[in-house]
């Protein structure tokens, strides 16, 4: 969908963009024959993504930094009509020619298109409004014949905390402690509840003594959150994109002290490890674990938690946790990936549990879905671009909620109106600045199926001038 009703913007303006489209023309050259050349990218308030310049080697570091250089000075004046215009980002492409003439296309944010990675070309394609990947959806299986672990002494650690905080420390009251609870939905822990007693956690209550608020720290062990700012990490407060989060599977074994969650209800988030990582006391362990032991979720992963303390008090005196489980999946992997590095084939991936199949770079003959058709748990297919030897295979996987292909196999699909309806998000693996328009018609195309809001073109033409 394409508006040539520029609106008043900034952002809209072609003086606004002129410094950064004379520097990409330099960068993307077009030939002299009147062969046109191209560029996109993204840029945004906090940063942004734009091509490389392709004349300079990349063992050239100072050239580099002299472009980058030039790319700040570039971007500038649109991230400052970003700022005025209140934008978080805006996505362009541009057509270049050595006579002068420029054509740029602003890619307009639609709320089912999450943001891409990096360059221009959109993200997953929310097809369902509200809808999240199956791990997102798993509860915590019921806890049992679990308890508290022989080492959780609620009286221990208050005495243990009360001796170790330097004088001054501010113990949470019964009300604040009661707030909590009742802003969590559930009463706290008695091991937090002692912590708390003994401080709050509120930073101003140190004054200006920072020796003290350290020393608070390694009271506690860890970078301990006021009580107002205690929260339940479940699975809405561990976000990430369809594209990531629908390739996870939830895995929980027999001997595993944690159950390998996106969140739950149980998790009750209470401090940081000083990197990002959050501690969090467990009330929902796995089979093998203690009911309100400690875990560390992990900035870096999207699911799952580490056992670092079979208890509060454990934690508190340094107390290393016992084994937190086995070593490897038992059985065939539930997320399966094809490749020349990894599974020979997809029929080595097929079995029951199977739910995601990754079909990476291969360099055989092209494959068949046969062996993973009727498959009950399959629901996300990713298909790097020539791995198929039939796309329409994919109308036989009745159960997929993800879908990611190639413009050609997405083209296969929809030509033969086989795009599967049960899909709630899907991704288009496109590269290159000429792929991009494509791959936004491409993307209107799908998203119309479901009577999803459009990627809106904004075309504004201008002209830098004849080519030196």
């Amino acid at each position: 969908m394409t508006d040539r009703n520029v609106n008043s913007s900034s952002v809209h303006a072609f003086s606004t963009w002129e410094p950064l489209l004379r520097l990409l023309r330099v960068w993307r050259a077009p030939g002299r024959d009147g062969t046109p050349s191209y560029a996109s990218g993204r840029i945004g308030q906090a940063g942004w993504s734009l091509p490389s310049r392709e004349d300079v080697p990349r063992s050239d570091r100072a050239a580099r930094d002299v472009g980058i250089r030039e790319q700040a000075e570039a971007v500038e004046p649109v991230r400052r009509a970003l700022s005025a215009a209140g934008v978080d980002d805006v996505t362009f492409t541009a057509e270049f020619s050595a006579a002068g003439p420029v054509t740029l296309r602003l890619l307009g944010r639609s709320p089912a298109v999450e943001s891409g990675i990096g360059g221009a070309h959109p993200g997953a394609l929310l097809l369902v409004e509200g809808a999240v990947p199956e791990p997102w959806r798993r509860l915590p299986e019921p806890v049992r014949e679990s308890g508290p672990a022989p080492s959780a002494d609620p009286a221990l650690l208050e005495r243990t905390l009360r001796d170790r905080m330097p004088p001054g420390a501010v113990g949470a009251t019964d009300a604040e402690v009661a707030a909590a609870e009742a802003r969590l939905g559930a009463p706290l822990p008695e091991e937090l509840k002692a912590l708390y007693r003994v401080t709050r956690g509120q930073w101003e209550d140190w004054g200006e003594d920072e020796d003290a608020a350290e020393r608070a720290y390694r009271s506690v062990g860890c970078e301990l959150f006021p009580l107002d700012e205690v929260y339940v990490a479940n699975a809405a407060s561990r976000t990430t994109s369809w594209r990531f989060a629908a390739k996870e599977a939830v895995i929980t074994r027999d001997e595993d002290a944690v159950q390998g969650l996106v969140g739950s209800p149980g998790w009750i988030v209470f401090g940081d490890n000083g990197g990002g990582d959050r501690l969090a006391v467990d009330l929902t362990p796995g089979p093998r674990g203690h009911v309100g032991q400690i875990v560390m979720l992990s900035h870096e992963f999207n699911i799952g938690a580490e056992l670092i303390a079979d208890s509060l008090t454990d934690l508190v005196l340094g107390r290393e946790s016992g084994p937190s489980g086995g070593t490897g999946p038992d059985g065939p992997p539930a997320v399966a990936h094809v490749n020349r590095r990894s599974l020979p084939g997809v029929e080595a991936a097929a079995h029951p549990g199977l739910e995601v199949l990754s079909i990476g770079v291969w360099e055989a003959e092209p494959l068949s879905l046969a062996p993973v058709l009727g498959l009950p748990r399959l629901r996300t297919l990713v298909a790097y671009p020539g791995t198929l030897a039939d796309p329409l295979e994919i109308a036989g996987l009745k159960g997929l909620e993800y879908l990611e292909l190639s413009p050609q196999d997405w083209r296969v699909l929809l030509d033969a109106g086989a795009v599967p309806r049960g899909l709630s998000a899907a991704a288009i693996t496109a590269h290159g600045n000429q792929e991009v328009l494509s791959t936004v018609a491409l993307a209107n195309e799908i998203l119309a199926l479901w009577d999803r809001p459009q990627i809106i073109q904004t075309v504004v033409e201008g002209d830098i001038g004849i080519m030196d």
